[in-house]
Order: C-alpha cells, then sequence, then structure tokens
C-alpha cells in the first residue's frame, strides 16, 4: 500500500510537470496576430476570397498553420481535414510548401480535403510570427482566443473549438 501511495505521487508530480512544460512552450510559441488579420484578404487554393474576420462570425474559425515537410503535420493533417469534411468551420495556411500546382498535387495525393491558403514564401507566416509546425488558432468573431502548436489531437483540437463556442 505504502509503494502505491508513493507511486501514485509521483505519478501525480509528474504529470503535472508535464502539463506546466507544455503550458510554458505553447506561451513562448504563441503566435502573434497582425493588428489588421481579421480583414486580410487570403486566397484559397479553389480561389475563394476570405477573411478571417468574415469566417469566425457565426462559429469558431480553427486557423491551422501547417507544411508539407513538417514530420508532426503529416500526423496533424488528417484531423484537420477530418474536421473540414464534416463541416467544421477551418481554413488552412500552408508555409513555405511549394507553388499552387505542387501544393495541389501533395493534398490530392494524400486525399486531403480542406481550405487551403498557399503561403509559398512564408509571408503571411511571418505576420502572424509563426515559429513552430504545427501551430493551431481559435479565432472567434474576429478575435484570437486561443493557440496551440504542436502535435495535437482530432478531439483536443474538436473539444478547442467547442470551447469557443460555448464561451460566448
Amino acid at each position: 500500500m505504502i509503494r502505491f501511495k508513493r507511486w501514485a505521487r509521483e505519478g501525480a508530480i509528474f504529470v503535472v510537470l508535464i502539463l506546466v512544460v507544455m503550458l510554458g512552450m505553447d506561451f513562448l510559441r504563441a503566435p502573434q496576430a497582425p493588428a489588421s488579420f481579421g480583414s486580410q484578404p487570403l486566397q484559397t487554393l479553389s480561389n475563394q476570397s476570405v477573411t478571417l474576420g468574415e469566417q469566425s462570425q457565426q462559429r469558431p474559425l480553427l486557423v491551422y498553420f501547417w507544411a508539407t515537410w513538417c514530420g508532426v503535420c503529416k500526423m496533424t493533417t488528417p484531423s484537420v481535414s477530418r474536421l473540414a469534411e464534416e463541416g467544421e468551420n477551418v481554413l488552412t495556411v500552408a508555409l513555405r510548401s511549394g507553388d499552387n500546382a505542387t501544393l495541389a498535387r501533395y493534398l490530392n495525393g494524400k486525399g486531403i480535403q480542406m481550405p487551403v491558403v498557399n503561403d509559398a514564401r512564408g509571408d503571411l507566416s511571418a505576420q502572424w510570427d509563426i515559429g513552430v509546425t504545427p501551430t493551431f488558432v481559435i479565432i472567434d468573431k474576429g478575435q484570437v482566443i486561443a493557440t496551440t502548436t504542436g502535435w495535437t489531437s482530432y478531439w483536443g483540437m474538436k473539444a478547442r473549438l467547442w470551447w469557443a463556442q460555448i464561451r460566448t
């Protein structure tokens, strides 16, 4: 019994330390939205012109900064695509992943269906001070309400969107 209590206490301390490290890393790597991000026109690969402000008015928007060359993105992109296919409000930004034709071939080859803004030179990502891929930003009514970086599960993304929706 004493061993179990000691193991449980050490396990709890370990979990708390991991959470503190994760939250600290998210804080240090958090993107900085440019002042005019809500009204900046963006062009998707399907030639749709959108703004983040408009896209986030009716319901929270998940903005996913990713890259074809990013190893972690290879694990998270299918989940983001699934959210988009299920009708969640998603817009993705592909960072330095080639021209439109190259990016479209990549998406088609992987069977990925989601709205994508091609940030071929990294200008948009630089405006947001994106230092890590993947980066997830939740925007509601034109305001950034949550960010996280690195691997996130499908259910983690879904929960963040749900939380953003019920908080208002």
